[in-house]
C-alpha cells in the first residue's frame, strides 16, 4: 500500500466584501505611494517602510503593464496573492487566489495556513470552500481537534450517453462538494480519502502507479462561486481536470478579512498605537473573524479613519469658513456652534446606541422565546449590558477566567454583591448566536445538582451574553493533570466519576427532552470549593425528542474523547456521551491525557488501555497512586470503563446503570465480589486478545518489503478512533 501523500497549501487566502476607498490625496501618510496602476493603496496599507502598519505591507510590481499590488502573505516566502480591491469600509481585502491541484491515490491531507503574525483571517462568511473532483470524501478538522464538517464527491454516469454528470456551482456533491468552514481560525487540515466503488476522475498510468484520481481544492468567493455565468467554466474546468498537470494555471477571487492589534477597543484605546486616529472616527470591536478592533468614520463623516484628519465632512468645511471670516469678534457664536456640534454629535451616538440595544433585544428575545419551555422564565433571566459591564468593570482583561473556542469567560460581582461568570462571545456569526442560544434553551429546562447553574442572559448586544453561577475551584483536567507525584485522591476521583454519572443520566432520562452533551471531557467538568462536579458548557448539546434514538447531525467533539461510531457514521445517541465518559473514567484511573498518543506504541490512550486490559496487565497502566489508594476498586472502575468503550453504541451500558454501579462502588467498603456482569466482562477481558488474521504471504517481495498484517475491524477502530485525521 502507498503511503498517503500530504500535499501542503501554503498559499494564503483571502477575502474582501466592500467598496474601494475612493482616491484621494488624504488616503496615504505624506510621501507615501496612494497608487499602484488603478489600485488605491490606502494607509493603515502601504509600500515602504514607515507608510504601513505592521502586518500590512503590499508591494508594487511596476514590471507588469499596468503595475499590480501584492500582498505580503507573512506564510511563505514570495510575494502573496494579487490584490484586486482594498475595503477601508468593510476591513477586507479582495484577491486572486491560487487553485491547489492535486493527484490523491488512498488519502491526501491538505493544510490551509495562515501566518499568526498576520492580520488577515480566512472568512467564512464570504467564501466557500470548494473541492473538485469525485470519488472522494473529505473532512475538515481543526487544529485543536474540532470537526467542523465533511462532505463527499460523486461522478454517476449518464445511462444514456456513456459520460459523467457535469457539476454546477450548486456543488451538491456531483462532480464538486462544498464543507462547512470554521470561522476565525488561522489554519486547519482537510483530509480527503477515496470512496470505495466511486466513479473517479481517472489519470493517465504515466502520472501514478495505481489508479487514483484528480482533485483540487480553493478557497472562494461566494458571490463570484454562485453566478451563473460560471457554470460553463467550472463544466470545462472538471473536464480538463484529468489532464493534470499539463493544465494552465486557473485563478479565481477570494476574500480576506483584517483588524488592528489584538485587544477589544476598550483596551486598545489606551494604547499608544491606537488605529484610529481622525478626531471623527469611532472604534469598533471587529465582528469579521479576526481578533482586534476597526475604525470607521462617524456618521455625516467620510475618508480614512485611520489618519489623522482623514474623516471630513462638507459642514466642517463651512464651519472653518465661516470661523475665518467672522474673526476673533464672533468667537463666541462659533464656541457656541461647536458646542452644539458636540452635543449634536453625542446625542445621535447615544441614539444609535439605544437603538442597536433595542434591536439586538428584540432579534435575540424573539429568537430565545421560540426555543423557552416557559415565557415567564426568560422575563426573570432577562439582565441588562449597563448591569453586566458594572459587573465586570466593562469586561476588564483583568476579570476574564479562561476561554476557548466558544468565547470568553468574565468573573463578575453584581450589585448585590453575587459573584457569576460572564461567558460573552469571540465573534457576530449567526453559528455563534445559535450555540449560545442552544445553550440557553437546554439549561433553562435543567436543575441538577452537578449541572452548572445559568441564572440568566443579556439580549442587548450582536451575540447574548450568559450568566452562570461562578465555580471557585478550576476544572477536574487542571486537578488531575498536576506536575507533582500526588493529585486527587481515589476516593474523590471515585465520587466525581459518580456526580457526573448521574447529571448525565438526569440528562439522557430525566430531562423534558433527551439531552445528549457531545463534548464531556474533564476540561468541561468545573470543581466548587468542596471538589464537587459541575458539569458546563453545553453549547455543542443536542436535545432529542423522548420518542427519537437519535440525530444524523454534523461532527463535533473534542479527539480522545469522540465515540468512533458518532465519528464514522455521524449518527448522534445517548450512547456517543458514554463513550465519552468511558474515556474519563480512563483519564482518572491512568492519569494521562487521552488527547495525546501513547509515546512508546504510537496508539490512543484508549487503545492501549484496552489492550493491557486484555492482557491482564492492568496494573501497568494504573496511577501510582490509584494502585496505592484504590485496591479492587481500580478493577471494578476499569470494567466499567471498557463496557462504556464498546464499539457498537448499542452494547454499551446507559448512563444511568453506570450510575447505580458507582454509587454502589462508593457506598460498600469491600467491593472484592462486585457486580456478577462486571465479573464476567472482566474474565472475558482477560481471555480475550484481538485476533490478527495471517498474511497472505509471509515472504519478503523483490523490493525488500513484506506484507502488512491485518488486524480486526474492532482493533483497528480502537487504535485509530481518537487520534486525528
Amino acid at each position: 500500500m502507498r503511503t498517503p501523500a500530504l500535499v501542503a497549501v501554503a498559499a494564503v487566502l483571502f477575502l474582501t466584501d466592500g467598496i474601494t476607498v475612493a482616491s484621494s490625496p488624504s488616503i496615504a501618510l505624506p510621501g507615501c505611494k496612494s497608487k499602484c496602476g488603478a489600485m488605491d493603496i490606502p494607509y493603515p496599507f502601504g509600500t515602504t517602510p514607515g507608510c504601513y502598519r505592521p502586518g500590512f505591507m503590499v508591494t508594487c510590481n511596476e514590471t507588469y503593464r499596468p503595475p499590480k499590488l501584492f500582498l505580503d502573505n507573512g506564510a511563505s516566502p514570495g510575494p502573496g496573492p494579487e490584490v484586486v480591491e482594498i475595503s477601508l469600509a468593510n476591513s477586507t481585502v479582495r484577491v486572486e487566489s491560487w487553485v491547489s491541484h492535486f493527484i490523491v491515490g488512498n488519502m491526501s491531507h491538505v493544510q490551509l495556513a495562515m501566518s499568526r503574525s498576520s492580520p488577515f483571517v480566512l472568512s467564512a462568511k464570504a467564501n466557500s470552500l470548494v473541492i473538485v473532483g469525485c470519488g472522494f470524501r473529505v473532512v475538515l478538522d481543526i487544529v485543536d481537534g474540532w470537526t467542523y464538517g465533511s462532505c463527499a464527491s460523486f461522478c454517476p454516469i449518464d445511462n444514456s450517453t456513456g459520460e459523467p454528470f457535469l457539476p454546477d456551482v450548486v456543488c451538491n456533491g456531483i462532480g464538486c462538494c462544498q464543507p462547512s468552514i470554521p470561522v476565525g481560525l488561522l489554519s486547519f487540515l482537510i483530509n480527503l480519502s477515496p470512496l470505495d466503488g466511486a466513479s473517479r476522475c481517472l489519470i493517465t498510468p504515466s502520472l501514478a502507479p495505481e489508479p487514483a484520481f484528480n482533485a483540487s481544492v480553493h478557497m472562494v468567493e461566494q458571490e463570484w462561486w454562485t453566478d451563473g455565468s460560471n457554470v460553463y467554466g467550472l463544466q470545462q474546468y472538471f473536464i480538463d481536470l484529468p489532464s493534470y498537470p499539463d493544465m494552465s494555471p486557473f485563478f479565481v477571487p477570494a476574500i480576506a478579512a483584517w483588524a488592528l492589534g489584538r485587544f477589544p477597543c476598550e483596551e486598545a484605546a489606551q494604547r499608544p498605537d491606537f488605529g484610529c486616529r481622525s478626531k471623527n472616527s469611532m472604534c469598533l470591536n471587529s465582528t469579521n473573524g479576526a481578533d482586534g478592533y476597526v475604525c470607521q468614520c462617524s456618521e455625516g463623516y467620510h475618508g480614512n479613519p485611520y489618519m489623522t484628519n482623514g474623516c471630513q465632512s462638507g459642514r466642517g468645511r463651512l464651519a472653518a469658513g465661516i470661523i475665518f471670516s467672522i474673526g476673533v469678534g464672533s468667537g463666541i457664536i462659533i464656541l457656541l456652534l461647536v458646542l452644539a456640534v458636540i452635543f449634536a454629535t453625542k446625542k445621535v451616538k447615544d441614539q444609535k446606541a439605544k437603538r442597536m440595544k433595542e434591536y439586538f433585544f428584540k432579534q435575540n428575545r424573539g429568537l430565545l422565546l421560540q426555543q423557552l419551555v416557559d415565557r415567564d422564565i426568560a422575563e426573570r433571566m432577562i439582565f441588562s449590558l449597563e448591569e453586566l459591564e458594572k459587573a465586570t468593570n466593562k469586561f476588564d482583561g483583568a476579570r476574564i477566567l479562561g476561554g476557548g473556542g466558544h468565547g470568553t469567560v468574565y468573573k463578575g460581582i453584581l450589585s448585590d454583591q453575587h459573584v457569576v461568570a460572564i461567558k460573552k462571545s469571540k465573534t457576530a456569526i449567526k453559528r455563534e448566536i445559535d450555540e449560545f442560544i442552544n445553550e440557553v434553551a437546554i439549561l433553562s429546562q435543567i436543575n441538577h445538582r452537578n449541572v452548572v447553574k445559568l441564572f440568566g442572559c443579556c439580549l442587548e448586544t450582536e451575540v447574548p451574553l450568559l450568566v452562570y453561577e461562578f465555580i471557585s475551584n478550576g476544572t477536574l483536567y487542571a486537578h488531575l493533570h498536576t506536575d507533582g507525584p500526588q493529585s486527587l485522591s481515589w476516593k474523590d476521583r471515585l465520587r466525581i466519576a459518580s456526580e457526573v454519572a448521574s447529571s448525565l443520566a438526569y440528562l439522557h432520562s430525566a430531562a423534558l427532552i433527551s439531552i445528549i452533551h457531545r463534548d464531556v471531557k474533564t476540561s468541561n467538568i468545573l470543581l466548587d470549593d468542596r471538589l464537587t462536579a459541575k458539569v458546563s458548557d453545553f453549547g455543542a448539546s443536542r436535545g432529542i425528542a423522548i420518542d427519537q434514538s437519535g440525530v444524523t447531525t454534523a461532527i463535533q467533539g473534542t479527539y480522545g474523547y469522540l465515540d468512533p461510531e458518532y465519528y464514522y457514521a455521524g449518527r448522534l445517541t445517548e450512547k456517543s456521551d458514554v463513550y465519552s465518559f468511558g474515556v474519563m473514567l480512563v483519564e482518572l484511573l491512568t492519569r494521562k491525557k487521552p488527547t495525546a498518543s501513547m509515546p512508546s506504541e504510537g496508539v490512543s490512550l484508549v487503545a492501549h488501555f484496552m489492550f493491557l486490559l486484555n492482557k491482564d496487565r492492568l496494573s501497568e497502566i494504573l496511577d501510582a497512586q490509584v494502585s496505592e489508594e484504590a485496591g479492587d476498586e481500580a478493577s471494578e472502575v476499569a470494567a466499567m470503563a471498557a463496557m462504556c468503550l464498546r464499539m457498537k453504541g448499542e452494547d454499551r451500558p446507559t448512563m444511568r446503570y453506570v450510575e447505580t454501579k458507582l454509587h454502589g462502588l462508593q457506598s460498600v467498603e469491600n467491593t472484592t465480589q462486585g457486580d456478577p456482569e462486571m465479573q464476567e466482562y472482566r474474565v472475558k477481558l482477560r481471555h480475550t486478545t484481538f485476533q490478527r488474521r495471517s498474511d497472505d504471504a509471509a515472504d519478503v517481495d523483490k523490493e525488500g518489503q513484506s506484507n502488512s498484517r491485518r488486524y480486526s475491524l474492532e482493533e483497528a477502530m480502537l487504535q485509530s478512533a481518537s487520534l486525528r485525521r
